[in-house]
């Protein structure tokens, strides 16, 4: 499969406020089973991490929010910050776009787009049950460099 074009330009400070909001949702869907929190807890954290991250919402300092395009048409959005070594905190492909090759595409946009401000690496954090993701950055070159296990008793 070829990857189709995207580009990617700066989230609109109204387009924010609901992107925060998903954001968070999923965000909270992944970390709440992983810290043990129930649903209210998970949602809690993840509302108070995005904040703590995007004070400024949009502006603020070293973070980059891009809605991903094809064409004209949103397919999914990208969320990096540089703060120190580049770090995605947020990739996603719009639900009914899936499947046709734009993760890898907003993937590499947001590769390129880290290149051209300098830097030399780009690091990311995935789930371990999150196996579409997984075989995604594993096919893109990334390398595990951590790796934190849980047994349950």
């Amino acid at each position: 499969m070829t990857t189709p074009p995207v580009q990617l330009r700066p989230i609109t400070d109204s387009e924010y406020p609901s992107w925060s909001d998903h954001v968070a949702e999923t965000f909270a869907a992944w970390i709440g089973p992983a810290r043990g929190l129930t649903a209210d807890e998970a949602l809690k954290f993840a509302h108070e991490e995005t904040k703590r991250l995007l004070p400024q919402g949009p502006a603020s300092e070293n973070q980059l929010i891009w809605i991903a395009l094809a064409g004209d048409e949103p397919v999914g959005n990208l969320w990096i910050s540089t703060a120190r070594v580049p770090f995605i905190y947020a990739i996603e492909v719009d639900s009914n776009q899936r499947g046709k090759g734009y993760g890898r595409a907003i993937m590499l946009a947001g590769e390129e787009e880290c290149r051209r401000l300098g830097h030399k690496q780009l690091d990311l954090n995935v789930f371990g049950d999150n196996t579409a993701a997984i075989g995604l950055y594993d096919s893109l070159g990334y390398a595990v460099i951590s790796q934190q296990m849980r047994k349950e008793l």
